[in-house]
């Protein structure tokens, strides 16, 4: 049973008249009370005429996955098993995170009938969100009061990385064609292939013309040249503490995410195999063997439960999962934070070796507002976050020498630059046939 804010004024209605004449007395306490036993039977009559709470059938409609960030469609609906008119409050039991309203769904649902409540979401978070019931409260006529019942229908959302990075995909996948050879920009080196032959145009490559062609065709003949096809690249994600560290409106591991999606789509078109790896101290998530239309989905899916452990990351351990993977990578993309000397001495010290045949390129998150503090001098607390600022970029830099001399590339920027930026290196690499 429940009371409303009606039955509280009503209550205080009889009040008035003895606070106005300044009623003293048992008279006035006798009719006061009097006044409340009326209040209370009508209450209870208004209780026993409601609807009962507990018959009615609750049902969801949720989808089974949605992205962070995208609002979602969900609904409660409720059947009317009863023989009175139901006047219902429903609140879905959403957790804080999935962005449900504050506010109870209002319906009136005649006997025999069903009503549906649309429940807005708009999730905050990855993971699983889960509504575990649904309280529904049925109010009588006179609204004073009713009953109320809790029904538990299970209701659950898995929610996947935002992919924000895919507005820069188009622009990748036109280069991406153009080095396919589906326009007249042809490319030649180590990681190339013979496509196909056509006729010479000024500015093309007179190293890639075939002579013999030229001979019984009468024109200048060229070979086209395409990327090769079927290399694996393999996506290492630290999920480990420093993973965890806020860079702009979200974490290190949301920006590694979203560089992991787009090279991934990247990859997947250009007719490469992709592999991820997300590892701390043990594997989080893996994805292998998956490749065409079903990449994508199956790495948000896997992506979407992950968060970052307050562990360090055993690097010997991650790399030697690799070898898991496939045991002839021709791209190592690992994306992590490494920016301090003391704590990336496990990272150098495992640091798979470079080869001809194998690139290793390592991606970092940058916070955008250490450059900027480091040209602030307007006071002395300014001078010291400068100097603090300072010594954090250099040992950045360090790090990423470090990581030069171990024979790999070191891509440092902010969340919103990461991603194309490896996409960006990835085309280069295809365009220079190392890929």
């Amino acid at each position: 049973m429940f009371v409303t804010g009606r039955f509280a004024l009503l209550v205080g209605v009889g009040a008035i008249p003895i606070a106005l004449l300044n009623a003293a007395g048992a008279a006035a306490w006798l009719v006061f009370g009097a006044w409340i036993a009326l209040c209370a039977v009508l209450l209870a009559l208004d209780v026993l005429l409601a609807a009962n709470a507990r018959s009615i059938l609750v049902t969801r409609r949720v989808p089974e996955r949605a992205r962070m960030g995208e609002p979602i469609a969900a609904s409660v609906a409720l059947q009317n098993t009863g023989r009175r008119t139901l006047h219902a409050l429903v609140r879905d039991a959403w957790q804080p995170t999935a962005g449900a309203p504050s506010t109870r769904a209002r319906l009136v649902v005649p006997p025999g009938e069903r009503r549906r409540a649309e429940v807005p979401l708009l999730p905050r978070r990855r993971g699983e969100l889960v509504s575990e019931f649904v309280v529904v409260r049925s109010r009588g006529p006179l609204g004073l009061g009713g009953r109320q019942a809790r029904h538990v229908v299970r209701g659950a959302i898995r929610v996947l990385p935002a992919f924000a990075s895919r507005k820069h995909l188009p622009s990748r996948l036109a280069r991406l064609r153009e080095l396919d050879g589906n326009t007249s920009i042809q490319v030649r080196g180590q990681g190339t292939e013979f496509d196909s032959l056509r006729e010479y145009v000024r500015g093309d490559d007179v190293r890639s013309i075939d002579w013999r062609a030229t001979a019984r065709a009468g024109t200048t003949m060229l070979r086209t040249w395409r990327p090769e096809r079927d290399r694996h690249v393999v996506i290492l994600i630290d999920t480990g503490r420093t993973a965890a560290a806020r860079v702009g409106d979200g974490t290190r591991l949301d920006a590694s995410l979203e560089a992991a999606l787009l090279l991934a789509a990247l990859a997947n078109r250009a007719g490469d195999h992709v592999h991820l790896l997300m590892y701390d101290r043990v594997a989080r998530a893996r994805v292998t063997g998956v490749d065409g239309a079903p990449l994508l989905p199956a790495l948000s899916d896997a992506m979407a439960p992950v968060h970052a452990q307050l562990i360090d990351t055993d690097w010997p351990g991650a790399f030697a999962a690799i070898r898991s993977l496939t045991t002839r990578p021709s791209l190592i993309v690992v994306l992590t934070a490494q920016d301090a000397a003391e704590s990336s001495r496990g990272f150098l010290g495992a640091f798979p070796q470079a080869s001809r045949a194998t690139t290793v390129l390592v991606g970092s998150t940058t916070d955008d507002g250490i450059p900027l503090l480091a040209r602030k001098r307007d006071s002395r607390a300014d001078v010291y976050l400068a100097a603090a600022a300072e010594r954090t970029m250099r040992d950045a830099e360090n790090v990423a020498d470090a990581v030069r001399r171990a024979g790999g590339e070191a891509i440092a920027a902010d969340p919103e630059a990461l991603p194309p930026r490896i996409a960006d290196r990835y085309l280069e690499l295809k365009a220079a046939g190392r890929l």
